[in-house]
């Protein structure tokens, strides 16, 4: 599978394995589970993996870890995220996690920017996945803690960037105007945009993708299925759009673009493969459960689309083309 690179010289497959699932997101699944997809993706040549501490309250790390060992972790590019830090709670262990991993709410997450808050969530975090050192780190949506997470947060990856211990370092979002202020304001290498660069919103075109573009960031596009609303070939108006229900506009719209779609002779998850038509955007993310989430991404990331259907979303207003553009 093609890979991009980024300025540190890590080089990421255009199609990522998110691992959020590995987490029991919304759902259980099973050790084997996951390790069946980790051994698809590396069939299927997919060789950037994605992770984090919030992800079931480290069980998607410990998950990944455990599947990385029992295939190939060489050549392997792993990214996972800091600023939530797992704190003991007993108290809650009978219950369910609330923030929608069916886990035993056994830890609590408590938001660190802090130096130190940062170094244990980093060492912690090489503990679960069984790895020396992490690929890259992202900040993790730092929406309400800007002032910590762009000093002392970018300061301690930096330090750890230097130390080896970390290769590249940047934040992961739902939002654009917080990311471009990252890569304006701070040196990161690269960041995660989720559910803001694909067929039904392109706010990142507007400011970030430029930028970044401009200053060597690479960006990572994540949730470009808006969480469920264009991962079916037939677009179904009770999907969720960003974690909700999706407005009848965006249904509508997303409706007209699958017929766009389908007179091309293309399914519209085949959206996969939207982002990467912006040269700023090193890989696409897609959460995957299963060896047949892992077989169908990697298949919709291989259609062939015809260059007449960008053409036609384009010309038409419903889907800016940033190969015409920029």
């Amino acid at each position: 599978m093609p890979a991009r690179g980024l300025r540190t010289g890590h080089r990421l497959t255009e199609l990522g394995l998110g691992a959020a699932q590995f987490g029991n997101l919304f759902t259980e699944t099973t050790d084997d589970e996951s390790c069946r997809a980790v051994r698809a993706a590396a069939e299927e040549g997919i060789r950037y993996l994605d992770t984090a501490p919030h992800y079931g309250l480290g069980l998607s790390e410990r998950r990944l870890g455990d599947a990385l060992r029992a295939t190939a972790r060489q050549g392997v590019v792993i990214s996972s995220k800091v600023g939530r830090l797992l704190v003991g709670s007993p108290a809650t262990a009978h219950r369910l996690d609330g923030d929608g991993f069916v886990v035993p709410a056994a830890k609590r997450r408590v938001w660190d920017f802090s130096r130190e808050g940062i170094f244990r969530s980093v060492e912690e975090s090489l503990a679960r996945l069984g790895v020396d050192r992490l690929d890259i780190a992202y900040l993790h949506d730092p929406d309400d803690h800007w002032g910590a997470a762009s000093s002392s947060g970018i300061a301690a990856l930096a330090e750890l960037r230097d130390q080896g211990v970390v290769g590249a370092i940047g934040a992961g979002m739902n939002q654009v105007a917080m990311l471009a202020e990252f890569v304006r304001r701070t040196d990161v290498d690269v960041v995660m945009v989720a559910g803001r660069f694909t067929l039904l919103d392109q706010s990142a075109l507007d400011d970030l993708l430029p930028l970044a573009g401009a200053r060597g960031v690479g960006v990572v596009a994540a949730a470009v299925y808006n969480s469920g609303l264009l991962s079916s070939t037939a677009v179904d108006g009770s999907a969720s759009y960003d974690y909700g229900a999706a407005p009848r506009s965006v249904v509508e719209r997303a409706a007209r673009i699958a017929a766009v779609c389908e007179r091309h002779g293309v399914e519209l998850p085949a959206a996969v493969q939207y982002p990467l038509r912006h040269p700023a955007v090193t890989s696409v993310v897609t959460g995957m459960r299963t060896e047949e989430h892992v077989r169908g991404n990697a298949a919709r990331y291989r259609a062939v689309i015809p260059e007449a259907l960008w053409e036609e979303l384009h010309l038409t207003g419903l889907v800016p083309d940033p190969a015409r553009t920029r």
